[in-house]
């Protein structure tokens, strides 16, 4: 077993807050029962030595005897002395015989009107006592004092019992709370070295490793975010693979004709110069093609590591809108297919980044002509008090319903089968959504097969949520 495990921790945990419990709960009994036990019988002794001392008027020799036989009557015992601190009278306590002098600090304060209360412990029958002094008086003069011992010996048996039933009732605890914390140990430690298990086979690519999802509490979420985890990387590396691999054909494709053309150009393999025209057109476009995939990959990578600067002004979307329309109106002519911009009066001006702005319509408004192959586009803004709304809305194929929530992720295409025939790297949409969240704005889309697709964005227009 591992000094470091679960087990070991919880266990020290637990046994360190029973002790911590057990230890000061047996002082506390210990206390409150030996002081209740001590003040009765302290209350009590205090009460007869000061009626004693009051009935005492002599030391004479039948007044001495009458008190010792007394104190045989209630089990307690009497020890007076005179003046001078010598015994005279003793009832039973053999370490203070008659003629033995007591401590003369005790003495000094009987002398002074002043009570004594100590511990005595007899050596010779090895009995303790719990001892009250007071002085007598004959006529206002001290002539001696008078000494209750109560014996304590059973306090302390008593004590010494409750001690060990502490004692006895904390190794129990120990054991249970050691069996009790083996078991829990258990429970919380095997699902989480299976964790561990599949989380090192993901680490090492084993992306279908998954936990079995036990219980419902924190445990059982933890399991249910593994498996989600590899459901992502798995759908991650998939994605990437294919990414990989459009990126590759679409690359290979414009590299493709740039050497063919510029090869037919190069060895003057043209029959007239419509034709040697028509190589140079072919190889502007392909070199236009690949610098917008590279132009995409480049901008994408910089939003995913914050390092795209937006420059903030009023912008009216109004016009945004009617240049993005402006600048896709010679594609959707060439479709056939009609534009609508609707429009409310006195639409109000954001705060964003107008060029930006422009990049979002006009990459949507393409996708929307890419994926339509007949009807119109509608582009419509609305507003309320604290937000504008932009919808662009085709008549186009549509978006498979599973395809929508992962529309917006990087790498992903819809109609992989037919991608060549539509065009795009599947990065445009992943582009706007970076672009909409950091203007402080909202993207999402509804579609249906066979019916269309409407992309809907939200921005604020108060300045502060724009930034």
């Amino acid at each position: 077993m591992k000094w470091n495990s679960i087990v070991v921790k919880l266990g020290s945990s637990i046994l360190l807050l029973v002790l911590a419990i057990l230890l000061p709960l047996g002082f506390i009994m210990n206390q409150i029962f030996s002081g209740f036990y001590f003040s009765k019988v302290q209350e009590q002794i205090d009460h007869l030595s000061d009626r004693y001392a009051g009935s005492i008027n002599s030391l004479d020799e039948q007044h001495l005897k009458m008190f010792e036989l007394l104190a045989t009557m209630i089990d307690q015992e009497i020890v007076i002395v005179d003046d001078l601190g010598i015994v005279v009278a003793n009832s039973g306590v053999p370490s203070l015989p008659k003629g033995e002098k007591i401590n003369s600090d005790k003495i000094n304060l009987l002398a002074n009107d002043s009570a004594t209360q100590y511990k005595y412990y007899d050596e010779i029958n090895n009995k303790r006592y719990l001892s009250i002094g007071k002085p007598i008086y004959s006529d206002q003069v001290f002539i001696g004092g008078i000494f209750v011992l109560a014996s304590i010996e059973d306090m302390y048996k008593s004590v010494d019992i409750i001690e060990k039933s502490v004692i006895l009732a904390g190794i129990g605890a120990i054991f249970l709370a050691l069996g009790f914390t083996f078991i829990l140990s258990r429970k919380l430690s095997n699902p989480l070295l299976e964790m561990e298990k599949a989380t090192r086979k993901i680490a090492k690519g084993d992306l279908n490793a998954r936990v079995s999802i036990r219980t419902k509490d924190e445990i059982g979420s933890l399991a249910i975010a593994i498996n989600d985890l590899a459901v992502e990387l798995h759908r991650y590396r998939s994605n990437r693979r294919e990414f990989f691999a459009n990126i590759s054909h679409e690359l290979r494709t414009p590299i493709t004709y740039l050497e063919g053309y510029a090869n037919a150009l190069e060895n003057n393999l043209y029959q007239s110069e419509e034709e040697k025209k028509q190589y140079l057109q072919i190889i502007q476009q392909e070199a236009g093609r690949m610098s917008k995939l590279v132009n995409d990959l480049f901008e994408l990578s910089k939003m995913e590591e914050g390092k795209v600067e937006l420059l903030f002004e009023d912008v009216d979307l109004v016009e945004v809108v009617e240049n993005a329309l402006l600048k896709t109106q010679m594609k959707a002519k060439e479709k056939g297919l009609q534009l609508d911009f609707y429009r409310l009066p006195d639409f109000p001006i954001i705060y964003a980044d107008g060029l930006r702005m422009e990049q979002i319509i006009i990459n949507l408004i393409e996708n929307a002509i890419r994926y339509t192959k007949q009807g119109l586009i509608k582009v419509k803004l609305s507003s309320d008090s604290t937000t504008v709304r932009l919808t662009i809305e085709d008549t186009g194929m549509g978006i498979p319903k599973e395809d929508v929530p992962f529309l917006f992720e990087r790498f992903y295409r819809v109609e992989k089968s037919r991608s060549r025939e539509f065009g795009g790297t599947g990065l445009g949409l992943a582009i706007v959504k970076h672009l909409v969240e950091l203007q402080g704005g909202t993207i999402s889309v509804k579609s249906k097969v066979g019916k269309g697709t409407c992309f809907e964005l939200t921005f604020p227009i108060d300045k502060g949520d724009a930034q």
